[in-house]
């Protein structure tokens, strides 16, 4: 998959980039992105969720009434679950939400989002940028030369840069982050994938280095 490298004006630079097949020209498989998706979400959720159960709850121990010849029903004491104030049946008890995946399901699964990101031709590549300082109005008006400033974006580096990341995260619209940090939920949530030229290149170079 070939595409033209744009600079911060929207512009064809005449430089092109590989991106290949083997990453983005696969037949995308739904069922791992599921479990990919599943997972990132799940480790979201702290899972300290709790309620007091019927020894946990303050409250007199001691029997209401006798156990018969009353009429009524036996009821024990006042931290009983059938009353108000008393303890929980079968409540929610702090417990984690991890779900294991095999390192291959998730690179499928991560392969298979950018996949269907190539299909829909949601892939843009960009110039490398060089900052000075913070500025989210460079951004923006990239964003605006591109036609994505009203889209939900994911622009994706090489390495970090601090100018970069100040300006990306003053953008609510935009996710900024690092290629080796990017994952499924990521790429399935966003609607267009920006790649700067360099970030490209690792692509291809991962490629040659597999064929090698």
């Amino acid at each position: 998959m070939q595409l033209n490298v744009l600079n911060i004006q929207g512009q064809e630079t005449g430089r092109t980039v590989e991106l290949p097949e083997e990453i983005f020209g696969i037949e995308p498989n739904n069922h791992v992105i599921y479990l990919a998706v599943k997972q990132y979400l799940a480790a979201q959720r702290q899972g300290t969720h709790k309620v007091k159960t019927r020894a946990e709850v303050q409250g007199a121990s001691r029997k209401l009434h006798r156990q018969k010849g009353t009429g009524g029903s036996r009821k024990g004491n006042i931290r009983n679950p059938l009353y108000k104030g008393g303890g929980t049946i079968f409540g929610p008890k702090p417990h984690k939400y991890d779900i294991k995946l095999n390192r291959k399901v998730k690179d499928l699964a991560k392969i298979s989002a950018l996949s269907y990101k190539a299909k829909e031709n949601a892939i843009i590549v960009v110039e490398d940028l060089n900052l000075d300082a913070p500025k989210t109005k460079t951004i923006v008006g990239l964003l605006k030369s591109l036609k994505a400033d009203n889209k939900k974006l994911m622009f994706v580096t090489p390495e970090y840069n601090d100018n970069v990341t100040l300006s990306l995260r003053n953008i609510p619209t935009v996710l900024g982050t690092l290629l080796s940090d990017v994952n499924t939920y990521d790429i399935v949530n966003s609607e267009v994938l920006v790649l700067t030229e360099s970030a490209a290149k690792v692509f291809a170079g991962a490629e040659e280095a597999e064929a090698a």
